[in-house]
């Protein structure tokens, strides 16, 4: 007799919890496909997966604890995924990703530093020069 799998996500215990995971141990361990993980690094953005010289992603222990309770307020909560977004920057004490600028005040405050640094470029060029 075969014995069913557990779907429920295994969290590593802390004896056995590791500095990084390979996206493929992510995956086993979050019972989940490599593809949603990875969307999900795009969809939330204080999921940030380095990489290994050879270019395989790696997550820290916290990526993973983040990527299991987005899992569970997904699945088990009935989250979406905006809701879990902000669940998790609480649970986590995570900041939300800053406001966005409009793009005319960003534009009026490049122009702003770029006429300060061009008056800055302007006095140093007026001074003498030390021999």
């Amino acid at each position: 007799m075969t014995e069913a799998k557990d779907p429920t996500p295994k969290k590593p215990e802390k004896s056995q919890a590791k500095l990084f995971y390979r996206l493929d141990e992510v995956s086993r361990l979050a019972n989940l496909d490599a593809g949603t993980i990875e969307g999900w690094e795009e969809e939330f953005s204080f999921l940030q997966a380095g990489q290994t010289g050879s270019g395989k992603k790696i997550f820290r222990q916290r990526d993973l604890e983040i990527i299991l309770r987005i899992k569970e307020l997904i699945d088990r909560q009935g989250f979406t995924l905006a809701g879990a977004k902000r669940k998790i920057e609480e649970e986590f004490g995570l900041q939300p990703a800053s406001t966005s600028f409009h793009p005319d005040k960003l534009k009026k405050a490049l122009w702003q530093v770029r006429t300060e640094l061009q008056d800055i470029s302007r006095t140093l060029e007026k001074r003498p020069k030390k021999v």
